[in-house]
């Protein structure tokens, strides 16, 4: 081996040197070597698929609408029938930051309920909701529009509890008829297709740790 590995066209010759791979061009034979990289990526997803990486039921899940990639994950979840956006990536410190309860970031949903949500409904959704898992942490609503009997809502929450949107608003009277989560810290799905992806940019991987009061 000896000569045949370079560091920025400079020969290695001690055993177990080391580089930082971000910084420097490493080569063996003049064939540049390229070192796996944090990805994280961006899903419209449908409804129908259920955000997990493998199913022993074989029902469709999130992954097979995402390229290959070793490692990658879905950060949290959407249930069966939300659509919206999601995150995946191999980064786990990543995952960490956006999942742990100590750091707040807002995640924006939209949904349409049966009946009109009045005052008192809204008030008990800004003050928070005693669940079965105890009470949630007050949430950010705006009544939309309405039609026929149906009221659409911008609901913005921080904590990421199983089916918590739809719980929180079956507990005021108000069930989801269809439910999307539309932002998550300062990302929005933008013009993304349902079932598209895109990876995200290095600013805005920043931006999600700045979102959870962390510097990146």
């Amino acid at each position: 081996m000896a000569g045949r590995v370079t560091v920025d066209g400079q020969v290695v010759s001690l055993l177990g040197t080391q580089v930082d791979p971000t910084r420097c061009a490493i080569a063996v034979d003049g064939v540049p070597i390229r070192l796996p990289t944090h990805r994280t990526l961006m899903l419209h997803k449908p409804a129908g698929v259920i955000t997990t990486r493998s199913d022993p039921h074989a029902r469709d899940t999130v992954m097979a609408l995402l390229p290959d990639i070793p490692g990658l994950h879905p950060i949290g979840r959407l249930d069966k029938e939300t659509t919206g956006l999601l995150l995946f990536t191999n980064d786990g410190d990543l995952t960490y930051v956006l999942t742990h309860p100590k750091h707040h970031v807002d995640k924006t949903y939209r949904a349409w309920v049966e009946g009109l949500p009045e005052h008192e409904a809204l008030s008990q959704l800004r003050a928070g909701i005693l669940l079965e898992d105890g009470l949630t942490a007050p949430a950010e609503v705006k009544r939309v529009l309405t039609r026929e009997g149906r009221a659409l809502l911008d609901i913005i929450i921080h904590e990421g509890r199983k089916r918590q949107v739809r719980r929180m608003l079956q507990a005021v009277g108000h069930p989801v008829i269809s439910l999307s989560r539309t932002h998550l810290g300062p990302l929005t799905l933008g013009d993304l297709a349902e079932s598209q992806w895109r990876e995200l940019t290095e600013d805005e991987v920043r931006a999600l740790y700045q979102a959870a009061g962390v510097n990146a």
